[in-house]
């Protein structure tokens, strides 16, 4: 893990990892630019933050440097859940207070973490498989969005775009089914290719605005103006991060074995969290959302087998030339949403299946687990499948309740206190009572 190989070997290995994680902030920053109706100037340039972000986070936690970073092979990239908050904030406050809740969830992160250790035993398999179900489905829908457009526009389920993002998804398919190891994980990342190239064919690419402008640029800081701090519109994003810390923690758990490293959990896992924060802390002066470690590359490390942290180390600095590359960025911008849209459905409904495995160790054949995950999900899908289902209640009450991830994760934790530890904490003491009694 701590060999530097050859120069060479170490950044074809690390233009490897850039391959297969390159679609997620590519994705990412197009889900924001679609919701949110973003420039093409801004979308360029929170493209450029993204990767450039994504890099430093990867060499952060890579290289390491005193309590921040578990010096493993790991990648940091935007997306996820994360993302699906930052833009409910930012669509109910303004992009400013989606920005400053970033913030302030990245300095509650930091606070937060010493009595982390403490708080896991309430976000078990069950919670935590269950909120990534919801957060599965909740992004399979934004993915679709892209393809299909908004509902009631014009152009919505327009046939050429349909066609593409299905050819998207088919071209996925293909590569997965013909090609092995590693050309097998790079599938997502060939079928965008191979939609691009149709798109290209068929008309459906304006190539306008790649050309031109200048050949590098840097990342605009506050892009959204200066940030807005609202504690109540942050709270789903803290919420969710206790349950990142939870991820980041068997992430940490999981990496160091497929490199060979023993480790201390109490002492490396919160060095990933730091990592994790303070790159969400700088990525969110550059207009982001919360930055998190890349499960897919840890499954790239157990493929190959190259075990080396310079070699993530290495895609990171690929990653900041790239961010830094103004001609790549904009050649990037220009690929079609209902590209981009095939492909996010396709990365985005993985973490549904990874929900659905998680909850398969959380015991569901106890009745009890059942039922609190039947509620969860009952409760967390409601807004995401009837919009504006909270349309009349207070915003302030509106911002958490439209959140069907946070809804759900309460929901799951709460039911699971009550039902697997107040409840038989009640059970016994009634029990050691009735047996003095009938002494």
């Amino acid at each position: 893990m701590d060999e530097s190989r050859p120069l060479g070997r170490i950044l074809l290995f690390g233009i490897q990892h850039v391959l297969v994680m390159a679609a997620t902030p590519i994705s990412a920053i197009f889900l924001m630019s679609a919701t949110l109706r973003l420039g093409s100037e801004l979308t360029v340039d929170l493209l450029s933050a993204a990767f450039v972000l994504s890099g430093v986070g990867s060499l952060i936690q890579s290289l390491g440097s005193w309590k921040v970073g578990p010096r493993l092979p790991f990648m940091m990239l935007p997306g996820g859940a994360p993302l699906i908050l930052f833009l409910a904030i930012a669509e109910q406050h303004g992009l400013p207070t989606a920005t400053g809740s970033v913030i302030l969830t990245a300095l509650f992160s930091f606070v937060v973490l010493p009595v982390f250790t403490r708080l896991l035993k309430f976000f078990p398999a069950l919670v935590i498989g269950t909120m990534i179900v919801i957060v599965g489905v909740n992004l399979v829908k934004v993915g679709a969005v892209l393809v299909t457009g908004q509902p009631g526009t014009p152009g919505f389920a327009d046939p050429g775009n349909l066609g593409l993002g299905m050819a998207t998804i088919g071209f996925t398919v293909v590569f997965y089914l013909l090609f092995t190891g590693i050309l097998r994980q790079l599938a997502v990342m060939l079928g965008l290719l191979a939609g691009t190239a149709l798109a290209a064919v068929t008309g459906a690419i304006d190539a306008g605005g790649a050309g031109g402008g200048e050949l590098v640029s840097l990342p605009q800081p506050t892009p959204f103006g200066s940030p807005v701090f609202h504690l109540v519109a942050a709270l789903p994003l803290m919420l969710y991060s206790l349950a990142s810390m939870a991820e980041a923690t068997g992430q940490t758990v999981i990496n160091a074995e497929a490199v060979g490293k023993k480790i201390d959990r109490r002492t490396d896992v919160p060095k990933t969290v730091r990592g994790d924060a303070l790159t969400s802390l700088l990525g969110a002066f550059f207009g982001l959302p919360l930055m998190v470690t890349s499960g897919e590359n840890i499954g790239i490390v157990r493929v190959t087998g190259v075990r080396s942290r310079f070699v993530t180390a290495a895609a990171g600095v690929f990653l900041v030339v790239i961010g830094f590359l103004a001609p790549v960025t904009r050649a990037i911008s220009v690929i079609p949403s209902a590209v981009v849209g095939g492909t996010a459905m396709v990365v985005f409904a993985v973490i549904t299946v990874l929900g659905i495995q998680t909850l398969g160790r959380s015991d569901l054949d106890r009745h009890t687990s059942t039922f609190i995950c039947a509620v969860a999900l009952a409760l967390g899908l409601l807004p995401i499948l009837v919009p504006g289902v909270y349309g009349h209640f207070p915003p302030s009450v509106r911002i958490l309740l439209e959140s069907g991830v946070a809804v759900g994760a309460i929901v799951a934790a709460v039911l699971n206190i009550l039902f697997h530890h107040i409840r038989p904490g009640i059970a016994a003491r009634l029990t050691v009572v009735r047996t003095e009694g009938d002494r």
